[in-house]
């Protein structure tokens, strides 16, 4: 891994544009105005795309240009922020299946940052 700046960088925009497109996504379910109006929900498409090309460029530099280690914390990342927002706005609790999944998730993004 090159540097550790990177990589937090990377991990932070991930995290970030995972929120973005969580509030995209299933804002519908949580807010009338994004409901009536998906045309306009659809544009932060661009902004949050943005975000997506800032948190890989980071990621791969973190990992000495390796393409693969940025993907499975991109998906982790989504995994993790997927499951707080269920829980937080529709109080869908964390089953021993979700649980599971999440300690995968984890597992992934471990052997991403600590396998040498």
């Amino acid at each position: 891994m090159n540097n550790l700046k990177s990589l937090l960088l990377g991990i932070m925009f991930f995290m970030l544009g995972q929120v973005f497109t969580f509030y995209q996504l299933n804002g519908q379910f949580i807010w009338k105005w994004v409901e009536k109006n998906p045309l306009l929900v659809s544009l932060l498409g661009i902004p949050i795309s943005l975000i997506f090309i800032y948190a890989t460029k980071y990621t791969v530099i973190a990992f000495d240009h390796v393409m693969w280690p940025q993907r499975f914390i991109g998906f982790a990342s989504g995994i993790f922020i997927y499951a707080w927002g269920t829980y937080y706005y529709f109080n869908q609790a964390i089953d021993v299946k979700t649980a599971i999944s999440l300690g995968l998730a984890l597992v992934l993004i471990g052997v991403q940052v600590f396998w040498k």
